[in-house]
């Protein structure tokens, strides 16, 4: 699926994995994430992404042109998890809306783990 944008020249096509990654990368770029997590269903194990496969643990659904994005985060430990969350909607939206020109709905934030360094 992609969002579908029309102009009087014509129209532009962008996929989902497209800004699946730039949400990704954004939020990589904020403070307190260590990275995008994978679950295995099977086990229940969260994994971290590598940055190569960050957008698995990134959900983009698109309503009437209005994205909806779901992250998938583990986080560094000791960190305030509510400020991260609220640093990630708030860059998120504000780059994919500069970007893209398309509205951003909601931004939900799952954490799926804490990485302790040792």
């Amino acid at each position: 699926m992609s969002v579908k944008i029309e102009n009087e020249i014509g129209v532009i096509s962008i996929e989902n994995e497209v800004i699946a990654r730039i949400a990704g990368m954004t939020a990589l770029e904020c403070y307190g994430i260590v990275g995008m997590a994978a679950k295995n269903v099977k086990d229940g194990i969260v994994q971290l992404l590598k940055k190569e496969s960050l957008t698995k643990g990134i959900t983009v659904s698109i309503n009437e042109n209005k994205l909806d994005i779901d992250f998938h985060i583990i986080v560094g430990y000791g960190t305030n998890i509510y400020a991260i969350s609220e640093n990630i909607i708030n860059t998120v939206k504000y780059k994919l809306e500069s970007m893209l020109n398309l509205k951003v709905d909601k931004v939900n934030i799952f954490i799926e783990g804490v990485k302790v360094d040792a």
